[in-house]
């Protein structure tokens, strides 16, 4: 039997999910397994890592299933790792977890990010690894347990994210990728180890910590009994990956200069590939490892499909269930009433801050809202802007990007929103350029597969990807449509900065007032 399968595993916030791929990239199987997230209090969004790693076995156990389902016998080659970042879990001296894992969504260490941009110098810790200061960051996320459950602080053997876990539990040793460290906003990037001064302001030393490793590390040696669940055999090579989101570039084939990677799933970033590291001076890019030679910059922001949800569940009910009773998907449905509208919804903006926001303004005080609203605007009006909205919102990501790289051309799109027509349009008009969609959905999974081909020295590069991306959609900008979208774009960039103080008064409000 030849190993002619590669297993891409893809760690995410609502599910983990197994691609299996032939060599040169050919989807053979996959299998998906969901989990919740867990917001009991405000600010607080958790998982269970016991969940997620039976997750993870799960999906590989039930991918190969399917793949041997069809009638495949070939064996697996490697397994490798895409997670997604900034999560923290409180490891106990008994080497079990005392607490959930602390998601890049969980926003309850707010006032701690405001306290380390303002008192500690939070830029400079930002240059040097790469990590905007906000509530997403493992920084903070130290600084608000170390200040408000000392107790737990002080009873933890070591902090760690859910794809350590995973591996903790695979292979008994605490490793940390690159990639991942890089999105803690505790590891330096130029020496490529936890940063000192990070460390001293959240009062973790090292050995607290997983110990950092490349993005190419693999292992073997699986436990018996975990080879027999998950049916490889126990020597099969387990690559230890990286992000998602810079796994997700590769897997679109977006790792050449110029070539950007937008995506909008629940949430959403833009991201491009440089040959080293490079942080912005007004702190609004990320920066983020791959492998040595390949350094992912941009932003994410926190509304994205979210955003497209709450205007079925709240400004459009009755014709979501019209749709439904119809046997139509009501986010088609949507998109058909959004299509009747005029492009820039007859001076309608809205900003989609609903969950707070990331890049490039990484501010968790900002929030939505309907600037422009006239009595000629229905409801129609107030869906075409949201969708738009998003789109810009993504778009003010751009001049950060360029300032550190230069013009961009093409870009990549995926995630939920790539399905519809409309929104890759509306893409390809507020951006003024190419919009491409990848044939494989998977990006993170593919990208994790095939950096362990490339782990393992089974091709010489990463430039591979390139004959495995194919593309199903092609937008070019329409000049009319971009000449509306060139006038309204600076009003809706300027008026965050003009509301700021509102947006922290009224955030505060809200903290406070009284629930029913």
């Amino acid at each position: 039997m030849k190993n002619n399968l590669m297993l891409g595993v893809d760690i995410g916030t609502t599910s983990t999910k197994t691609v299996a791929f032939t060599l040169d990239g050919r989807v053979v199987a996959q299998h998906a397994v969901e989990y919740p997230l867990l917001c009991t209090a405000p600010g607080m969004a958790e998982q269970d890592p016991q969940q997620i790693y039976q997750a993870v076995l799960t999906s590989i156990a039930q991918a190969l299933q399917a793949v041997r389902a069809k009638g495949n016998h070939d064996g697996v080659a490697l397994v490798s790792f895409s997670a997604a970042m900034h999560s923290v879990i409180a490891i106990g001296q008994d080497q079990q977890p005392l607490t959930n894992s602390i998601t890049w969504a969980d926003n309850r260490a707010s006032v701690w990010a405001g306290r380390i941009k303002t008192e500690h110098d939070g830029n400079a810790i930002y240059r040097r690894t790469g990590t905007p200061i906000h509530p997403m960051s493992p920084l903070c996320k130290l600084m608000w347990l170390r200040e408000d459950q000392p107790q737990l602080f002080a009873a933890t053997a070591r902090f760690a994210g859910v794809k350590e876990y995973v591996f903790f539990r695979l292979f008994g040793q605490w490793l940390v990728d690159y990639s991942i460290a890089s999105a803690t906003g505790l590891f330096n990037l130029q020496q490529l180890a936890w940063d000192e001064g990070a460390l001293a302001l959240t009062g973790v030393v090292p050995a607290r910590l997983s110990t950092p490793v490349p993005t190419t590390h693999h292992l073997q040696g699986l436990d018996a009994a975990v080879a027999a669940q998950l049916g490889l055999p126990a020597d099969t090579p387990f690559v230890i990956g990286a992000n998602d989101g810079v796994l997700s570039n590769l897997g679109v084939n977006a790792i050449h200069p110029g070539q950007v990677a937008v995506t909008i799933g629940t949430s959403g970033a833009m991201r491009t590939v440089i040959d080293k590291p490079v942080t912005d001076a007004s702190g609004r890019t990320f920066c983020y490892a791959l492998t040595p030679d390949h350094w992912v910059v941009g932003g994410p922001v926190n509304n994205g499909g979210n955003i497209f949800r709450w205007v079925r569940d709240e400004l459009a009910t009755a014709e979501a269930e019209t749709a439904r009773q119809a046997g139509i998907d009501p986010y088609d449905a949507l998109t058909r009433i959004a299509e009747q509208v005029t492009p820039g919804a007859e001076g309608l903006l809205f900003h989609p801050f609903m969950a707070g926001e990331r890049a490039p303004l990484w501010n968790a005080d900002l929030r939505g809202s309907f600037f422009g609203l006239a009595l000629h605007h229905r409801k129609e009006h107030m869906i075409r802007a949201a969708l738009e909205g998003v789109i810009f919102n993504l778009y003010s990501i751009l001049p950060a990007v360029e300032d550190l790289i230069g013009p961009t051309r093409r870009m990549m799109a995926t995630g939920g929103f790539a399905r519809s027509a409309l929104w890759r349009q509306m893409m390809a008009d507020i951006f003024n350029r190419e919009v491409v969609v990848p044939e494989s959905v998977e990006s993170s999974c593919l990208g994790a597969a095939v950096l362990g081909l490339y782990a393992l020295g089974l091709v010489p590069s990463l430039d591979v990807i390139s004959d495995m991306v194919g593309s199903t959609n092609r937008h070019v900008p329409i000049a009319t449509n971009v000449a509306i979208y060139e006038r309204l774009r600076p009003i809706f960039m300027a008026l965050p900065g003009k509301l700021e103080q509102e947006y922290l008064a009224l955030a505060a409000f809200q903290r406070d007032a009284p629930t029913p």
